[in-house]
């Protein structure tokens, strides 16, 4: 009986295109589902006349196809169905064999499985898998991490169909131990957050400061795709931008403005505050999405509260040449975009030394640089800057974009005044002024935060004029009170 090289269960559309790749590069593919007839479905429509791909109905057949040490990816919703299922294979395996979630999985959960499965002798990698549909049909990016001594046993058929960047390398690497994997796709999803965010409050800009029409605004992002903004997402806005519906109207503005989210995002703001890193932008882009599902509220709060009318807005940019503003509009998105993938490397830095993940930083930068929903050529600039200093604090201070964050900053500023003066919001942008003056600035006013905590509750500060470490309470009442905070923090 012919044996499959790797199985896969969990056939929806990206373990479909998941399957019809790694078949393409000449792997033997067993597939499972928890229904039956969508094994039946693809085997007989996309997988017709494959016979290097093998289906089964139940999962003892399933694990029978399969080589030894038996290799399987579960394609199946993040949460309890990859528990549920895992349960399922169990019965079924035998110590050595390697279990792969490609889900969109939180990454403490990977930690959990791979220790599980661990103790049990089983091998566990959870892979981060970007790229949608497309991706998995055609080249995605992958982050695979979890058991070292799995990564042998699949590396050959993850880096023969991830995605390849124009040099032809693969967008395909090595994380680390644990639930490395996993955080970097969270980290990953949560730029992205901040890259649609950026996009979307630029876009805002250009019809309701600029007055452009869609064909112009689709021809100034397919002009930008061609520059140092060249992406995936900047290519798409344009093609976007240029879809018009049945009644010759464009597409764009039917679309209600409610945006949906399946969490990565809140999830990567969240370890951010729990690791104390000000991933200001990546969190402002969350919550610019919960703000838009606030669809009723935002309508009735249009009738009530005043602001710039149509006349102010557009009087907004001031009598400098749309041309002028238009560039304005550019240099403000490349400044807020080193802003964004400078805090997510800041969170991936602070979590791979308190897990010791020992992330490779450019290797990271590589593996989005293609196949991903964040590529662009962007990227290729942030694995120089870690090829030149590994232990880079911030990408902001890297000789190259510290230029071009120089060059940038002035236009960040004026953008940021034109959108409050127009009364258009733009908090992603105007978090990444906040947090460029933030971090450039050698005194902030912090020391006032920290005698106002030992005012109401003794909480100490350090001084300028002793060393760090020393920590000093003031009686700021007269009271003679000595007694600092143990337990109370604010």
């Amino acid at each position: 009986m012919m044996k499959a090289d790797i199985g896969l269960v969990g056939l929806a559309v990206m373990g479909q295109n998941l399957v019809l790749n790694m078949n393409d590069h000449g792997f033997t593919v067993a597939v499972n589902n928890r229904s039956p007839q969508a094994v039946r479905d693809f085997l007989a429509g996309p997988a017709a006349g494959r016979s290097t791909i093998l289906g089964a109905e139940t999962v003892e057949a399933f694990v029978a196809l399969l080589e030894r040490p038996r290799k399987i990816v579960l394609l199946v919703k993040a949460g309890q169905a990859v528990d549920d299922t895992i349960a399922k294979l169990l019965p079924h395996l035998e110590a050595g064999d390697l279990i792969i979630d490609g889900g969109n999985s939180y990454w403490m959960d990977s930690e959990r499985r791979a220790a599980e499965l661990g103790a049990k002798g089983l091998r566990f990698i959870g892979s981060g898998v970007s790229g949608g549909e497309e991706g998995a049909r055609n080249g995605p990016s992958l982050m695979p991490g979890g058991d070292p001594a799995a990564w042998p046993l699949v590396r050959d058929i993850f880096t023969a169909v991830s995605a390849k960047t124009p040099q032809g390398e693969s967008c395909c690497a090595w994380m680390g131990k644990g639930g490395s994997g996993h955080f970097v796709k969270m980290v990953h999803n949560g730029i992205e957050y901040g890259d649609m965010e950026l996009i979307a409050e630029t876009y805002q800009l250009m019809k309701g400061i600029l007055g452009l029409d869609h064909a112009a605004m689709a021809a100034t992002f397919e002009e930008w795709n061609r520059g140092e903004l060249e992406s995936y997402l900047i290519e798409i806005t344009a093609k976007i931008l240029a879809v018009k519906d049945a009644d010759g109207s464009p597409l764009v503005e039917k679309i209600l403005d409610a945006a949906g989210q399946k969490g990565t995002g809140k999830w990567t703001s969240q370890n951010a505050l729990d690791a104390g890193i000000p991933l200001t932008l990546v969190t402002e882009a969350v919550f610019a999405r919960a703000l838009s599902a606030l669809l009723d509220e935002r309508r009735e709060a249009s009738k009530i509260l005043p602001g710039p009318d149509e006349t102010e807005r557009r009087a907004a940019g001031g009598a400098r040449p749309r041309a002028e503003l238009v560039e304005d509009l550019r240099h403000a998105l490349l400044a807020a975009k080193i802003v964004s993938y400078a805090q997510g490397f800041m969170l991936l830095r602070e979590t791979s030394a308190e897990k010791a993940w020992n992330l490779d930083f450019g290797s990271i930068a590589l593996t989005w640089r293609g196949g991903c929903i964040i590529r662009s050529a962007f990227l290729g600039k942030i694995k120089e800057a870690f090829d030149r200093k590994p232990d880079l604090s911030s990408l902001m201070i890297d000789g190259y974009f510290a230029k071009v964050l120089a060059d940038c900053q002035g236009s960040l500023r004026r953008v940021v005044a034109m959108t409050a003066a127009a009364g258009l919001p733009s908090p992603a942008l105007a978090a990444a002024l906040a947090f460029y003056d933030g971090y450039r600035a050698a005194h902030l006013p912090a020391n006032l935060l920290q005698a106002q905590r030992d005012w109401f509750g003794a909480h100490t500060f350090e001084r300028v004029d002793r060393k760090r470490g020393e920590f000093f309470h003031h009686d700021w009442i007269g009271s003679g009170a000595s007694a600092v905070s143990g337990t109370y923090n604010a």
